[in-house]
């Protein structure tokens, strides 16, 4: 029975969410699976991956082929340099100190890289809310500007006419 780790959909029109599955290749796409090995959200940014490393590293052990998508996403995680470690250490080039310890570098490198993006999406956002502030302030600073000189010319106009008129009664005195 060949096993298939992939990825099967849920969720609803337009806003996919995945699981992440280690499932008989003939069964279908959304059917019946083997084991959840996780779930996958593309819809926020960065995408939400929940993975169980060691449950699909066992899997990769055991034969299962990942298919493309599932492929990156394990590598993002990092299931496929601890299979890759794994078979360092059956082999006897590593030893599982080592391989924990750079397993466990890796991990700390991929977190920061993931953090400087996501400080980089929070700036980026702040920023645009900032400048559309600022022209929200000038628009309405701009609407201000136009409607006061016509009000102030009314009250003139209006006061201008008060001024000839009591001109004129006191004339008529």
């Amino acid at each position: 029975m060949p096993v298939k780790i992939r990825l099967q959909r849920h969720g609803k029109k337009g806003k996919p969410y995945y699981w992440i599955v280690a499932a008989d290749a003939r069964a279908k796409r959304d059917g019946k699976y083997l084991e959840k090995l996780g779930s996958y959200n593309p819809n926020t940014n960065p995408a939400t991956v929940d993975l169980n490393v060691d449950g699909a590293v066992q899997w990769l052990q055991n034969g299962a082929q990942p298919t493309d998508t599932a492929r990156a996403i394990l590598s993002y995680k990092g299931a496929m340099l601890k299979n890759h470690l794994a078979g360092g250490i059956q082999k006897g080039a590593l030893t599982e100190e080592q391989a924990e310890a750079k397993f466990n570098a890796w991990l700390e490198e991929k977190a920061a890289k993931i953090q400087m993006k996501a400080d980089g999406l929070s700036e980026t956002e702040a920023k645009a809310k900032a400048d559309a502030l600022a022209a929200e302030k000038a628009v309405n600073e701009a609407r201000i500007a136009a409607a006061a000189p016509v009000v102030e010319e009314a009250t003139e106009e209006v006061q201008t006419e008060g001024d000839a008129e009591a001109t004129a009664s006191n004339e008529e005195e």
